[in-house]
């Protein structure tokens, strides 16, 4: 993989981690590149990030000419959350260093969660309900400014845990 100095942190947990070591088309940095894209064009799914890429320039930027919504899911399953997580970390020390140094006072802290469905069969230990099964992501945001969000911690847990019961309101 040819990485730039943005991609180092992923480069080196992509190889701590053997995440690419078969992958022939859709590495992992492509992969989070595609993620990234259809977070931001808000793409409807899959199916769409896979019909984005028939535009020339986009296919020139991801580095990939074509790939299915099914080897998309396949990357989904596939993928080490370990290695997310370890970016996303970085990320939110990277933000805090910055804001340390910029600007002074208390930020507000935000609470917000996001239900995620699984399927009950295959995923009984998150069984929330009688008939479904889920995983919460809880995401404590900060608010320095009106210009400066970002979060600050986040916790995956079965669906049946509230958000009052997570993250806590201050501190790790």
């Amino acid at each position: 993989m040819v990485c730039t100095n943005k991609f180092k942190k992923l480069s080196e947990q992509v190889t701590i981690h053997q995440q690419d070591t078969y992958t022939k088309k859709l590495t992992t940095e492509a992969y989070l590149k595609l993620m990234l894209y259809a977070q931001v064009h808000e793409t409807e799914g899959l199916q769409a990030l896979s019909d984005a890429l028939l535009d020339a320039d986009f296919q020139k930027a991801s580095g990939i000419e074509s790939i299915s919504a099914s080897q998309l899911s396949r990357k989904n399953n596939e993928i080490n959350p370990s290695i997310l997580a370890t970016l996303f970390l970085d990320l939110v020390y990277q933000i805090k260093s910055y804001e340390n140094k910029a600007v002074k006072g208390l930020p507000l802290k935000i609470i917000d969660s996001s239900t995620l469905p699984l399927n009950l069969t295959r995923y009984k230990w998150a069984k929330f309900r009688k008939t479904k099964a889920g995983v919460k992501l809880h995401l404590r945001l900060v608010f320095m400014n009106k210009d400066t969000v970002y979060p600050e911690k986040a916790m995956i847990t079965p669906a049946k845990e509230h958000d009052r019961n997570q993250l806590g309101s201050t501190g790790g």
